[in-house]
């Protein structure tokens, strides 16, 4: 079948207008795939769940009978160690869980005046 000569300028503009719009849209228009969008709306999930736990992480190391010397072992620690001693410590374990979460740790570690004089206080958050 053979197309009127007329027809085949609009079906290019058709096209061309399509991969236009595609390419803008996915470039500057904020257009994500179904995949993006679902990575997106998990991480979006665990940040909220990890800022949800923050005060549990602090409420536990309040009211633990030995959160001085379990703040000393997180203070002497190396930096890059703190997360894995406030996770030893149990503070990180949030109740019903398995294991303790490290995003939880590393913010409830950031919430913690780990500076403060050995009061055993902690931040109210």
């Amino acid at each position: 079948m053979t197309t009127p000569e007329w027809l085949k300028p609009g079906v290019y503009g058709a096209l061309l207008g399509a991969a236009a719009l595609a390419i803008v849209g996915f470039s500057w228009g904020g257009w994500v795939t179904g995949g993006t969008a679902r990575d997106r709306a998990e991480d979006l999930s665990q940040q909220t769940l990890t800022t949800a736990m923050v005060p549990v992480c602090l409420d536990m190391a309040r009211n633990d009978p030995q959160r001085l010397a379990k703040i000393e072992t997180i203070r002497t620690a190396s930096r890059y160690q703190q997360r894995d001693a406030l996770m030893e410590a149990g503070w990180a374990t949030v109740p019903g869980a398995d294991g303790p979460d490290r995003d939880i740790a590393q913010a409830c570690l950031a919430a913690i005046d780990l500076a403060a004089p050995d009061t055993g206080e902690v931040d109210k958050g």
